[in-house]
């Protein structure tokens, strides 16, 4: 099954169950501090060309478009975020940790 056709609410379309409530979604949680976060660094090849992928970021999806774009501006290249995790063009792994550190992000990877 793809991604596009899963349902928003976690697959559950009905239940006979008169109590049941959707599970919160993980972008309502609050965004911890960056010295409280530690970020995982992955070099993956997708569609034949090299991206830095980013894991683990708790907090809001604002705040994680944020953190995208900064990393964007910073390095000059594109990217974007999809499922909680940013994706940033081109092998620049030791760029990108340099500057999580800065801005206080633990990094792994």
């Amino acid at each position: 099954m793809s991604n596009k056709n899963k349902h928003k609410d976690g697959g559950i379309v009905y239940s006979t169950d008169p109590n049941f409530r959707y599970q919160s979604e993980e972008s309502d949680r609050n965004t911890l501090p960056p010295a409280q976060q530690c970020l995982y660094l992955r070099r993956e090849v997708r569609n034949g060309k090299p991206t830095i992928v980013i894991k683990e970021f708790v907090g809001k999806t604002d705040d994680l478009k944020g953190l995208e774009k900064q990393l964007k501006n910073h390095c000059g290249v594109g990217g974007s975020s999809k499922d909680g995790d940013i994706l940033i063009q081109g092998d620049l792994r030791d760029k990108i940790k340099v500057f999580l550190e800065k801005q206080g992000y633990k990094t792994k990877g």
